[in-house]
């Protein structure tokens, strides 16, 4: 059965679109309350900015068949057990007939520190990745199938985050494919 991908493009780029002017706004409001946050933290403190993204992934969930009813947002709804932590909080959960069916979490990176920050992210990902899928296989997380896990990232393309970034190693090489990495 084929997926029904529900106008991915469009809602990408109305997810974008959003990002970006949710940002505008957080900023704005967190200035106009007189206590503005440092740099840029100020346009992301709403915690909303990735709600486009989340937007787009439950409409292309919910046209495959899965019911709004198996989809959970809520803080106190998105906990699953760990294996070296006791739980973790993801953006979305989907539990359709008792079955973890999926379990996703939306990031952004907006610069200026890409290269630092980036792998951060990426240490962030990988560790939540292994932390699931060893307490699914430990039996933490109950399903009879093997669930979806996603991390969406949304990577703000500009020079910066186009331009390699220095890679040294003093004692051992550095694996070819990250020589001349962009970030």
């Amino acid at each position: 059965m084929p997926i029904d991908l529900a106008s991915f493009e469009n809602l990408a780029a109305e997810a974008v679109a959003f990002f970006w002017q949710s940002r505008k706004q957080s900023s704005r409001k967190q200035k106009g309350s007189g206590v503005p946050d440092a740099g840029e933290r100020s346009a992301v403190t709403s915690g909303k900015n990735m709600d486009g993204f989340l937007k787009m992934v439950t409409t292309i969930i919910k046209a495959n068949g899965i019911p709004i009813s198996s989809l959970f947002m809520k803080k106190a709804q998105v906990v699953l057990p760990g294996f070296f932590r006791p739980t973790k909080q993801w953006d979305l959960l989907v539990v359709h007939n008792q079955q973890l069916v999926a379990a996703l979490e939306f990031k952004s990176q907006v610069g200026p520190s890409f290269g630092n920050n980036f792998n951060n992210r990426c240490e962030e990902a990988i560790g939540n990745a292994v932390d699931f899928w060893t307490a699914f296989r430990e039996g933490a997380i109950k399903a009879r199938v093997q669930p979806f896990l996603g991390y969406i990232m949304h990577l703000e393309e500009c020079e910066k985050s186009l331009s390699p970034v220095s890679t040294k190693s003093f004692h051992f090489p550095i694996m070819p494919e990250f020589e001349h990495t962009s970030y």
